[in-house]
């Protein structure tokens, strides 16, 4: 929001927990909801309007049209969350439509998921800038996110685990080591010192097309979906052999 106001005249964000991205055995109805503190936030940046939906405006009865893509929701969080990204596309193209903004503001927090939007836009022509917002981590180095508030104070710990994976992986490349999969080993056995930890994946892939990298000559992506308790989070690094 903070980075929207300060690029353009009219402010406008959405707030919807969509539930066309969420599997049947996955955290929809538990999923943190506090609309009273977003509209807080939003009016202590200037936002202009904030656009909440019910799920009966967003998808009516007989509701029968979606958005999908071929190659890049196979990867990552795609892998073991089939369905996601389409409902990711098709709320996201719905919003488009809806709104008609010239610019729109998503976080990079997860890759993915900005990378299939982009896709979405040069595909269906979309006149709208993508514009991606670097992570924000809470004073400990975790990634900020809804689903933090689920955590437990004993899992703080496990659950930054993460984000020092991923540091220490740019560490053991810029030392010389460049085979993924010895820098994957070396994330998991961080992370699964951890009791309450449950690896989900760990990959390092191609920027664009997210296909798997074996040897790191350029810079790439580094991804990890990891469950701490009952909690899924997510995180990632660029990893630059030049560093």
């Amino acid at each position: 929001m903070r980075r929207g106001r300060e690029i353009s005249d009219d402010l406008v964000i959405s707030l919807f927990v969509n539930p066309t991205q969420f599997g049947p055995n996955e955290d929809y109805e538990t999923y943190p909801r506090d609309t009273d503190r977003d509209l807080a936030l939003a009016e202590t940046v200037g936002v202009d309007a904030v656009f909440i939906p019910s799920v009966d405006d967003m998808y009516p009865e007989g509701f029968q049209t979606y958005v999908d893509q071929t190659d890049l929701p196979k990867h990552l969080c795609g892998l073991n969350r089939p369905g996601h990204f389409r409902g990711v596309l098709t709320v996201v193209a719905k919003l488009f439509n809806i709104i008609r903004p010239d610019t729109a503001l998503f976080g990079e927090k997860d890759y993915q998921q900005l990378a299939v939007i982009r896709q979405m836009v040069r595909d269906l022509n979309f006149n709208i800038d993508i514009i991606g917002v670097p992570t924000v981590r809470e004073a400990d180095g975790l990634a900020m996110s809804s689903r933090n508030i689920h955590l437990a104070p004993k899992q703080r710990e496990a659950a930054r685990s993460l984000y020092k994976a991923l540091q220490s992986a740019q560490e053991r490349l810029s030392k010389g080591e460049n085979r993924a999969d010895r820098l994957i080993r070396a994330a998991t056995d961080r992370i699964q010192q951890y009791r309450d930890a449950s690896i989900d994946y760990i990959k390092i892939s191609d920027l664009q097309n997210l296909e798997d990298v074996c040897t790191i000559d350029r810079r790439v992506l580094m991804a990890l979906a990891v469950k701490i308790g009952g909690t899924r989070l997510i995180d990632h690094t660029i990893l630059d052999p030049e560093a």
